[in-house]
C-alpha cells in the first residue's frame, strides 16, 4: 500500500511549517520512507520527543499506511 511523498509531506507540513524537510524513499515503495526534518519547533527538546511529535503528526498511519521512517531531526 504505502504512502505516497505527497501525503507524507502534507502531513509533516501540517505539524511543522516553518521546517525544512527532506524526504527519501529508501525502498521505492512508498513504504520505507527517512524524514530529514530541521524545525526551530524542536529547540531544546529531546531527540525522543521531537521524534515522539513527528509520529503524532502522522495521526496513526504510522506502522498502518506508513511501514517504515528512518527519522533525523534537529532544530537549525
Amino acid at each position: 500500500m504505502g504512502m505516497s511523498r505527497e501525503i507524507l509531506m502534507e502531513h509533516l507540513t501540517e505539524a511543522f511549517p516553518e521546517a525544512e524537510i527532506i524526504l527519501t524513499d529508501l525502498a521505492g515503495d512508498n513504504d520505507h520512507w527517512q524524514a530529514e526534518i530541521v524545525s526551530p519547533q524542536f529547540a531544546g527538546i529531546p531527540r525522543v520527543k521531537q521524534h515522539q511529535l513527528v509520529y503524532a503528526a502522522l495521526k496513526g498511519k504510522m506502522g498502518g499506511e506508513l511501514h517504515a521512517l528512518a527519522l533525523k531531526t534537529r532544530a537549525p
